[in-house]
């Protein structure tokens, strides 16, 4: 068996492996770094401050709690599933003002739509570049219709 890929270089000590997602944030506070409480185990009573979604489930449950939130995690299991867009625009237009993470299958081309609808930071499972998000971000400075962040429609722009 080889194990020339498993041994360090030298006698040094190997880099610790980090299987956290890199965290892409558009929000000046710290993040949470409390426990993430499934949906169920919070409305069953639990004392959290963050809580996660997962598809299917309803973010209107949270509702009646968004003041004592700070963080509402939405599960983006495949990115296909387009559920969670839906979960961050209801939490917005409900008045929600803490952190709302995207996390799991999330590719760059969807972090400019999902900011739109109220996202604020993204835990991908893959780790993105941050130049390229910023360019993918950067290249179309316009929007045709009003959404949960506040950039202003062209039209609004052109007519007043």
């Amino acid at each position: 068996m080889d194990n020339q890929d498993q041994q360090a270089v030298g006698g040094a000590a190997p880099p610790p492996l980090d299987d956290a997602p890199a965290l892409l944030r558009w929000r000046s506070d710290a993040p949470d770094d409390g426990p993430i409480a499934p949906l169920a185990d919070f409305l069953a009573g639990g004392n959290f401050a963050a809580v996660r979604i997962d598809p299917g489930e309803d973010a209107r449950d949270l509702v009646p709690h968004l003041g004592r939130l700070k963080l509402v995690e939405v599960a983006f299991p495949k990115f296909r599933d387009g559920r969670g867009y839906s979960s961050a625009r209801i939490l917005r237009e409900a008045g929600f003002t803490g952190e709302i993470r995207a996390a799991g299958d999330i590719l760059v081309d969807q972090i400019e739509f999902m900011r739109r609808v109220g996202f604020d930071s993204f835990a991908p499972d893959k780790p993105l570049d941050p130049e390229v998000v910023q360019a993918t971000l950067d290249r179309y400075p316009y929007v045709y219709q009003k959404a949960a962040d506040s950039k202003p429609p062209v039209w609004a722009l052109r007519h007043g």
